[in-house]
């Protein structure tokens, strides 16, 4: 499948769509530096089997969506000291993003899913687009910095040089994979091999994925603006998570109203194949109740 591109925010999202247009809209948004291509494509016919209508895209600054070259140099260490100075865009830039590519495809409200920093973009969606956002599911994911912070032994793998051809990007990424992964089901290593090879033929920006760490820390603390979220909200999160662990989960549902969590034995910063027949299920159920809830 080929991907579209269309005008959104001031910038181009490139996207693609499974299913039948007149199902119901699903976005699925990606995590940092991720391209779309980690939502898997029998993951998402899986979700369009349950009549979705299924889209999921590039974040600016990754893949074949826009990239911010001529940005100025993220400077992460100023940023974590309070200094966003160098802060080219922020999470809210990133979710009317998402609503400008819903514009696009003429897609009034969406049933949004967002992993990481996906999660953080949903969430958002949710806070000042209450209008757009059938449901919200937040896999994942946290509502600020620090929430659920990661384990010391992953903070010092993520420090690691990054790699500078593609045979390097696709050793770094298994070497992560196998940090941050699910403990409890067995990693696809031929499916990460080809899923790195792919993200770095289409676009390999580290630049562009400091630009996009650097909005999180601009983007400040979630936790009382989730308060006035009025999406019916699904939280999922593994209990294995070395990267954001469960307490950034348990967090954002307790900051969400009337919020569902769904924490997942076993299951690290991935989505390993074996959990998808359970995660189209809560997130097929969690569509039913939130269009009985508006009828």
């Amino acid at each position: 499948m080929q991907p579209l591109t269309v005008a959104s925010n001031g910038i181009e999202i490139a996207y693609e769509t499974f299913g039948a247009p007149g199902g119901r809209p699903l976005l699925l948004v990606t995590g940092l530096g991720a391209q779309m291509l980690v939502w898997h494509p029998e993951l998402c016919a899986a979700l369009a089997a349950e009549d979705f209508f299924v889209v999921r895209y590039d974040n600016r600054d990754v893949g074949l969506s826009t990239h911010l070259h001529d940005a100025p140099p993220p400077n992460l260490g100023a940023a974590i000291g309070g200094d966003f100075s160098s802060a080219s865009y922020r999470v809210e830039d990133m979710a009317n993003d998402g609503v400008g590519l819903l514009d696009a495809l003429g897609l009034d409200r969406a049933h949004v899913v967002g992993a990481s920093l996906g999660g953080m973009i949903a969430q958002t969606m949710a806070i000042m687009h209450p209008d757009r956002v059938r449901s919200l599911t937040s896999i994942m994911s946290t509502p600020g910095i620090g929430i659920g912070s990661a384990t010391p032994a992953t903070q010092a793998a993520l420090s690691t040089p990054l790699p500078r051809s593609r045979a390097e990007a696709v050793e770094w990424t298994v070497a992560i994979q196998k940090i941050i992964g699910s403990p409890g089901y067995p990693m696809e290593e031929p499916w990460i091999r080809e899923l790195a090879g792919q993200s770095y033929d289409r676009g390999f920006d580290p630049a562009g994925m400091g630009r996009q760490h650097l909005a999180i820390y601009a983007s400040g603390d979630r936790t009382a603006a989730l308060a006035r979220v009025t999406a019916p909200a699904l939280v999922v999160h593994g209990e294995a998570d070395p990267l954001i662990q469960l307490s950034g989960g348990q967090a954002t549902a307790a900051a969400l109203p009337d919020a569902e969590l769904l924490a997942v034995p076993g299951m690290g910063h991935d989505l390993p194949r074996k959990i998808w027949p359970t995660l189209v299920a809560v997130i097929s159920r969690h569509a039913d109740r939130a269009e009985a809830l508006r009828n």
